[in-house]
């Protein structure tokens, strides 16, 4: 059993670095091929990085570097030891990156810059994630802060600080500018939402209905997916009723509807998106 926990472990620490490493160099990679280019600041400590190298040319991921490592060194007691040393490892390899890859910029346009630039950044960052590491130097400001002033919340730090990025974004390059930096912003967290939480590809589906047993005894032969039976009450009527939850596939919508209108007619269904789905049948557990 010990050697089977240390494997796992293993594995889990080669999965957590790999999807690290992928996610520095995607991130990385938004900087030289969309971001710095075109002046886009992105919010966080890179982005003043992004101000100060069209102020006085400094490197991005140098000056970005320089920034966050005495944030950590500040704020690395109140992190996991391993959650601290993923960042630090983390946060250098993404610095470096910026700097070190040496790719062309794909575009001048900065509306198709912002928004590309942005899902490359959001990506690499959500891998990162995932990865149990984080590369912000804010994060750590809006982490002491909070537990300084628990009234401000880490995500509201986090959303004042990005806005006095724009801001200055605006003053020292162009209302432009910053105007563009507030798409890459949201693009961006809309990826890393999407990284962490799945792409919804499963339906959930709740079913209401008096012939529960027959139905997932369908579902269960025709389809090969498994049903979970709950005991429900209606509010109204007071009446017994057992809701059925089955998590199909998109394409299996349909025939878990045909099954139901052949069985109850009357039944009650609502169908809902599932963010990430894991389990037998779909995404492994193992590894999240």
């Amino acid at each position: 059993m010990i050697p089977l926990v240390k494997k796992h472990a293993g594995n889990e620490r080669v999965r957590a670095y790999g999807l690290i490493l992928v996610g520095c160099i995607l991130g990385g990679a938004a900087y030289p091929l969309f971001l710095v280019p075109n002046n886009i600041a992105p919010g966080g400590l890179t982005g003043v990085a992004t101000i100060l190298n069209y102020l006085f040319h400094w490197p991005v991921g140098v000056t970005s570097m320089a920034m966050n490592l005495p944030l950590f060194l500040i704020g690395y007691k109140s992190m996991g030891r391993v959650f601290a040393f993923r960042s630090l490892v983390a946060t250098i390899l993404f610095s470096a990156c910026i700097d070190l890859l040496q790719l062309p910029p794909l575009t001048d346009d900065i509306l198709l810059a912002s928004v590309y630039g942005a899902l490359l950044l959001g990506l690499g960052l959500g891998l990162i994630m995932r990865g149990g590491a984080t590369t912000g130097g804010s994060d750590m400001i809006a982490r002491m802060v909070n537990k300084r002033f628990p009234v401000l919340t880490v995500g509201t730090f986090l959303f004042l600080m990005d806005a006095m990025v724009i801001l200055a974004a605006a003053f020292t390059m162009s209302a432009r500018v910053a105007l563009y930096a507030l798409i890459c912003i949201f693009v961006s967290a809309r990826a890393v939402d999407l990284v962490l939480a799945g792409m919804g590809s499963a339906k959930a589906c709740f079913i209401i209905t008096t012939r529960a047993e027959a139905i997932a005894g369908q579902i269960m032969a025709r389809m090969d997916r498994g049903a979970t039976l709950l005991p429900g009450t209606g509010a109204y009527s007071g009446e017994a009723r057992t809701v059925l939850i089955s998590v199909v596939s998109r394409t299996e919508v349909i025939p878990l509807k045909r099954i139901v209108r052949s069985e109850d007619p009357k039944a009650f269904v609502f169908i809902t998106d599932t963010h990430e789905t894991l389990g037998e049948g779909f995404s492994a557990l193992e590894g999240e």
